[in-house]
């Protein structure tokens, strides 16, 4: 039997899946790149999830490989190669855990730039089960971000939340919540082959953009955020969403209602509120190479210090990921968004990631990036069309069968208007990361 790897980015809080896995006695998988250590135990042989996924596995949501599940109910290629601790229960529970941690000294040059050492990461779990005529599913996911401290690390042209409550947070990435996903879902077949589902999240993500960016195979080497999260997956973390889709073979359609406003700067809460935003996805996976998904999004008051001001976005993507040699993979992510402020600009974004893993050791990544930004002058002082290219590596070496220690780096060039005062600037990070899983 031909089988797949799991190195899967929905995971849970690796808690959750180490209290569930001693609750009856267990056959166990440890997953790497491109194989399983030891045979995953088959469904019925005429089940449909044996039918469509030769590891007689799907995910919570639909009839297809468990591979192609990615951040929220968001799609990846099939053929994306994931790790993961997979265990399964003799009371018919299927957990999965994984955690990463990256210890990062950052250095982003300039008279706006600024020096920092910081803990960033997330441990993950998963667990799913058949119940009655349809299965149900729960995530759970959690970061160390917040003790990096409410300023987050410098990160040149990237905009977004507020650090205090009073200012917003210029040339620094913001610190994720503490908890960034707590969701359920439970789908079941509709007949014909179709299956209709339903997810909720306190928090989690609704039905916009690509897989946040932590998630996608091209991007989630590298220790930093792009400067277009904002564009493409800043709703990754909403206090509040419920989604309801249908699936069918490789396509998928899906409305989520949200909380649009984005979470505030105490990051060890769980807000709440009207779900007063909407979105929409449709999704294609044409082959086990490619993901592609068209987007939109109405969201009501997003920015706390803006309070009276919506948003529109719109956003397209496509995702490529396939098996190099005996042990390597090659990613890429190619996206565009539109913001539209209400009142105000429309403000474009583009991005293009790529990751190459040439063995088990080496991995290559880059990424590339334009935004029109209209925060780097201050409130609303204008809009400004900035770019920006990071390349790193990194080399992990396995210290055992689910644990691998990395060493990487990254360098980064901009290019911003001189009336911005960025003054030539170029940025960098060193880090050690901890996989687990």
């Amino acid at each position: 039997m031909t089988t797949r790897t799991f190195r899967t980015p929905l995971l849970g809080a690796a808690a959750l899946a180490a209290s569930l896995s001693l609750a009856a006695p267990v056959l166990a998988q440890e997953h790497d790149h491109h194989g399983m250590t030891t045979p995953m135990p088959m469904e019925d042989p005429v089940s449909v999830d044996a039918l469509v996924n030769p590891t007689g596995r799907s995910g919570p949501l639909g009839y297809y490989p468990m591979t192609r599940d990615a951040s929220g109910t968001s799609w990846q290629p099939d053929a994306s190669p994931h790790d993961g601790v997979m265990t399964f229960t003799e009371t018919g529970w299927m957990l999965m855990g994984h955690a990463v941690f990256n210890g990062v000294y950052d250095s982003q040059g300039g008279p706006r730039g600024g020096d920092k050492a910081f803990l960033a990461g997330m441990v993950m779990g998963m667990a799913q089960h058949d119940l009655g005529e349809g299965k149900v599913g729960f995530k759970a996911m959690l970061s160390p971000d917040p003790f990096m401290g409410k300023s987050g690390y410098p990160l040149l042209l990237a905009t977004g939340e507020t650090a205090d409550g009073e200012h917003p947070l210029v040339d620094r990435q913001h610190p994720h919540d503490l908890f960034m996903e707590l969701s359920a879902s439970y789908s079941r077949s509709l007949g014909a082959g179709f299956r209709g589902y339903l997810y909720g999240g306190l928090p989690g993500e609704p039905a916009f953009g690509p897989p946040a960016f932590m998630h996608r195979q091209a991007a989630m080497d590298s220790p930093e955020a792009p400067i277009t999260h904002h564009w493409f997956d800043s709703t990754h973390i909403t206090f509040g969403v419920v989604t309801a889709g249908v699936s069918r073979d490789n396509w998928k359609v899906e409305a989520s209602a949200f909380r649009g406003r984005e979470p505030d700067q105490n990051r060890y809460d769980i807000e709440t509120g009207r779900l007063d935003s909407v979105a929409t996805r449709v999704s294609w996976n044409p082959t086990e190479n490619w993901a592609l998904q068209a987007s939109w999004t109405r969201i009501n008051s997003p920015e706390a210090l803006e309070p009276d001001d919506d948003e529109a976005r719109t956003s397209l993507s496509a995702l490529y990921s396939r098996d190099v040699g005996a042990t390597g993979s090659v990613s890429a992510t190619l996206a565009w968004a539109r913001k539209d402020r209400i009142p105000g600009d429309a403000l474009q974004a583009w991005l293009f990631e790529g990751a190459v893993a040439p063995d088990r050791h080496w991995t290559l990544f880059t990424r590339a990036e334009q935004v029109e930004q209209d925060e780097l002058a201050g409130h609303h002082g204008g809009v400004a069309t900035v770019r920006k290219l990071s390349v790193g590596a990194i080399y992990d070496v396995r210290l055992s069968d689910s644990v691998k220690l990395g060493f990487g780096g990254l360098a980064s060039a901009f290019d911003a208007p001189r009336a911005l005062g960025y003054d030539d600037p170029t940025g960098g990070m060193a880090f050690v990361r901890l996989k687990i899983g």
